[in-house]
């Protein structure tokens, strides 16, 4: 993975960047085995303890190889094969929960969701989460540098039909709603808010795999991934 060589404390900080973006992929690839929702949630703290951080996952990820998602979900599935739950829950568990899964199912799945395969529903639920992730981040930087306007028609004019499948409200009304001078102004407001999200999603991406020709691939593959269960 890029950039763990950088310094401890950026190693640190990426490490606990990707342990938040995959437990939720993890634990709901765990629930579609057919496991019940403590147990998911015990196996998915053991994985992150014994084998992740416990035989340094992200540091033997190698972007030549392959993508990191696809060792990740060897090494998950090697790892259930290997769990004995009643004779290892102690030592599953040598500290605190890296993660808190006290409040999480997957009953917020769509129900297409729900019926593809174990590593479909990981694959999804990661692309869902990163997206999520990535929209409160170019939200609270609009906030920041004073462009809630800028959000506010983005989030209308792209983001809520998309999420409602409805057709987008015409430029000229939400110029009038948030008293915009002009429908050019409006797009380029847009533009402003696309470009960030597109950056800050590429770079997150980035953090993964290792080069250009990568991201754009991961991109394609994750708006396909969203596409079958909610629109990207």
């Amino acid at each position: 993975i890029e950039g763990v060589q950088s310094g401890e404390q950026g190693s640190e900080a990426l490490v606990n960047s990707l342990v938040q973006q995959y437990w939720k992929p993890v634990y709901c690839y765990l629930r579609k085995r057919r496991y019940g929702n403590e147990q998911a949630k015990d196996l998915t703290q053991g994985f992150f303890q014994e084998i992740v951080l416990g035989k340094n996952l992200f540091q033997q990820a190698d972007p030549r190889k392959g993508r990191f998602r696809t060792l990740l979900l060897v090494a998950l599935s090697n790892y259930v094969v290997s769990v004995h739950r009643a004779e290892t829950r102690r030592r599953r568990h040598p500290g605190e929960d890296l993660v808190s899964l006290d409040m999480f199912d997957d009953h917020g799945l769509p129900a297409q969701i729900k019926e593809r395969e174990p590593h479909e529903v990981f694959n999804y639920v990661w692309a869902s989460e990163l997206l999520d992730t990535v929209l409160e981040e170019v939200h609270r930087d609009c906030v920041r540098d004073g462009k809630e306007v800028h959000w506010q028609l983005f989030s209308e004019r792209v983001l809520e039909p998309i999420l409602h499948e409805a057709d987008p409200p015409s430029l000229g009304e939400l110029c009038g709603r948030f008293h915009i001078e002009g429908e050019q102004m409006a797009s380029n407001m847009l533009v402003t808010v696309k470009r960030r999200f597109k950056m800050a999603l590429s770079r997150r991406i980035r953090e993964e795999v290792g080069s250009d020709d990568a991201v754009d691939e991961e991109l394609r593959d994750m708006m396909a991934t969203l596409g079958g269960g909610r629109a990207a």
